[in-house]
């Protein structure tokens, strides 16, 4: 006698495999926005990952798992005070210049935005990544974060001052004429 629902499962099983396909990259670099570390993000995503798929079959028919995944991935980076791992320390002096100075402009841009997002309290980090990378809504980073609008309004306007205080060259073009 067949019960049906092997046949359930393994269709919930191929929708969640399809949609971790088609959204791990975009996830990842949500992920590592937050940690601003390759292997945390993995870390991060695999761990959101594991925590939804034994509620796939409610995700998926709730029409919004990507949401859903971003959700639990913010609120698992919050979670994970103190987790950090510090093996590599950073030098003031680099071993080598590069020929051309500006040969790596955008790379180097990058670099001194994610260096000053790992400045930034977690929670102001998450907010900033929610508002401004994935251009969320103010309510839905609150939704994804479990705050109140205000509370990500203030948060999101204090990360974005810290960010101009700690790179003002990343800023410096917003204000000069065009």
């Amino acid at each position: 006698m067949e019960c049906g629902g092997d046949a359930a499962v393994s269709e919930s099983d191929e929708v969640f495999r399809v949609f971790v396909l088609n959204e791990s990259p975009a996830l990842l670099r949500t992920a590592w926005m937050l940690t601003g570390d390759r292997s945390l993000a993995e870390d991060l995503l695999q761990t959101a990952l594991a925590r939804t798929w034994p509620h796939w079959a409610r995700i998926s028919r709730d029409g919004t798992p990507g949401a859903y995944v971003r959700t639990v991935m913010v609120r698992t980076y919050s979670s994970w005070s103190g987790r950090r791992w510090c093996g590599e320390l950073p030098s003031e002096e680099l071993p080598e210049r590069a020929a051309e100075e500006r040969a790596f402009g955008a790379a180097d841009e990058r670099d001194r935005l994610t260096r000053a997002l790992a400045e930034l309290p977690r929670r102001q980090r998450a907010i900033v990544v929610l508002r401004y990378y994935l251009d969320l809504s103010e309510q839905q980073a609150a939704d994804a974060l479990g705050c109140s609008v205000g509370t990500v309004k203030t948060q999101a306007s204090r990360g974005l001052a810290r960010l101009r205080t700690l790179s003002p060259d990343l800023y410096a073009r917003e204000s000069e004429p065009q």
